[in-house]
């Protein structure tokens, strides 16, 4: 796989984790927006403001691994 290829991989999945951690915490915190992932996971239930948050770090560190790609 290629740099460039790469690259776009890990921002296309950290785009999809930072939604996804977003509308979790959306719907943790105001009850809007259910139709994310987080609250449908099993081993999540009753921890999803966490769960929520883990998605979002992992975002912010997917984006990080992406822009450390460019300079190569």
């Amino acid at each position: 796989m290629n740099e460039k290829r790469l690259r776009t991989v890990l921002e296309i999945i950290g785009a999809i984790a930072l939604v996804q951690g977003a509308m979790g915490l959306i719907h943790a915190f105001t009850g809007r927006l259910g139709w994310g992932l987080i609250g449908r996971v099993p081993f999540v239930d009753g921890r999803e403001v966490y769960g929520s948050i883990a998605l979002v770090v992992l975002a912010i560190a997917l984006f990080a691994a992406a822009d450390s790609r460019k300079g190569s």
